[in-house]
């Protein structure tokens, strides 16, 4: 392997090295400039050092033996045509990630009016549990009833004592016909 090739093989390995620091240590020590956003990132930057130098040397290899100025100047090239849309999809891909948009945490709040189901018979006055459909997940949680309730009763929750409880009345249908008491 010729001078050449080796040292475009560094400077791909010094990309590569530079984009795994950005994306294990850019959590840890903010690597880069906190503002640098689009071509100026970390990750474009790194992606377009190390598409060159990659490309540099893989174009050094396959060229015929030419002088040495003419030889470096094409893997220069090569190396650019290479490492452009290399940056250009760091770029897309760190904003994809960055812009990509997320829902909330559940909050107390979220789980009034929420309906469900009894999993564990709720005893009046004590607790059972209960399995909520929240924001397409299926939560379970302790629940409170001033009634006690089987298992499988639908049920709606009115108040949330705690993070991980929930005060719930049913809403199964009463069988007589008259109304809950």
């Amino acid at each position: 392997m010729d001078a050449t090739a080796l040292a475009f093989l560094a400077v791909g390995g010094v990309g590569v090295l530079v984009l795994v620091l950005a994306l294990v240590g850019g959590e840890i020590g903010h690597l880069g400039h906190p503002d640098a956003d689009g071509p100026f990132s970390l990750p474009a930057i790194a992606a377009f050092v190390g598409g060159g130098g990659f490309g540099g040397a893989a174009a050094s290899a396959l060229l015929p033996d030419l002088p040495g100025v003419v030889t470096v100047l094409l893997c220069l090239v090569v190396g650019v045509v290479v490492a452009l849309p290399l940056a250009a999809g760091a770029v897309k891909l760190a904003s994809g990630l960055r812009d990509m948009p997320t829902a909330p945490t559940l909050t107390e709040g979220d789980l009034l009016g929420s309906q469900g189901v009894v999993v564990s018979a709720v005893p009046a006055g004590g607790f059972g549990e209960v399995r909520l459909s929240l924001g397409g997940q299926q939560l379970k949680y302790a629940a409170r009833s001033e009634v006690a309730l089987p298992t499988g009763t639908p049920v709606y929750v009115v108040d949330t004592p705690s993070p991980t409880s929930v005060e719930v009345v049913s809403t199964a249908p009463e069988p007589s016909g008259g109304t809950p008491t």
